[in-house]
């Protein structure tokens, strides 16, 4: 058996291999090297690694695809991963992925986003089944939505049934309240929270909100009274007619005076 070695420094180097059992896959970089024994068929990409692989785009600073049909790829180095058909982005520093069985497995600060359920996943260990659509997450977990944020170290994500199961010191926080549980079951669609075994909890102070006061009720058994005229009032006059003037004082005539 002869053993085919080379060593190929290309700009953009790509190739399409049509395995049987797998999607068919598109790869490119700046360096290539194969080793294309039967049973031994190895690629290494290196330099800005780009694989396509059915609707999965895969990139990272270096990838290696093995096995047969090149079933398998180990990448490392600034992973990123684009599934277009399934809605899901991952980032890590280190991933596995079985285009066979659709597994991926990321190692190391991972970050996994889920935009078609609008949640971001984060652990040091995430595995993803792409037939099962189930993801499995380990040590320093975090999952983050819009009004939800947990914690825990161990988490099983069914993607489909929207369903998230949290163990190991798990917590869950939603609006400023904090619950604390042996299991914390969360439907990721309605953000509803269940908590099983000894469970806390604490519920922050909510302000109830100022109600306007409202006028005094008007007493509508006492009459009105009239409205203020003054110490006299006069009837105003008929229409035409002129007011009525105050008689004058009578006059004194000349020469009159106090008799002495």
């Amino acid at each position: 058996m002869i053993a085919a070695r080379c060593l190929v420094p290309v700009f953009l180097l790509s190739a399409v291999l049509c395995p049987l059992a797998a999607d068919p896959i598109t790869f490119s970089a700046d360096r290539v090297e194969s080793v294309l024994a039967k049973g031994k068929e190895r690629t290494v990409l290196t330099g800005r690694a780009h694989v396509v692989t059915g609707a999965i785009t895969i990139q990272a600073d270096r990838i290696e695809l093995f096995g047969k049909d090149f079933s398998y790829l180990d990448c490392t180095g600034s992973v990123s991963v684009s599934d277009t058909e399934r809605e899901i982005r991952l980032k890590s520093p280190r991933l596995y992925y079985d285009r066979v069985s659709k597994l991926t497995r990321a190692q190391g600060p991972s970050s996994l986003e889920d935009d078609k359920n609008k949640l971001v996943l984060k652990a040091e260990w995430i595995q993803h089944d792409g037939v099962a659509e189930v993801m499995v997450a380990q040590i320093a977990v975090r999952i983050l939505k819009e009004k939800l944020a947990c914690r825990a170290e161990y988490a099983v994500y069914r993607r489909n049934e929207k369903a998230l199961e949290l163990t190991g010191s798990p917590s869950a926080y939603k609006e400023g309240d904090e619950y604390r549980a042996t299991r914390i079951l969360v439907n990721t669609e309605t953000e509803e929270i269940r908590l099983e075994g000894e469970v806390s909890g604490k519920v922050a102070e909510r302000k109830a909100e100022a109600t306007p006061a409202q006028p005094p009720a008007a007493d509508l058994g006492a009459p009105l009274a009239p409205p203020a005229t003054g110490p006299s009032s006069t009837e105003a006059p008929a229409a035409g007619q002129s007011p009525t003037a105050a008689p004058a004082p009578a006059a004194v005539p000349a020469g009159q005076g106090k008799s002495e």
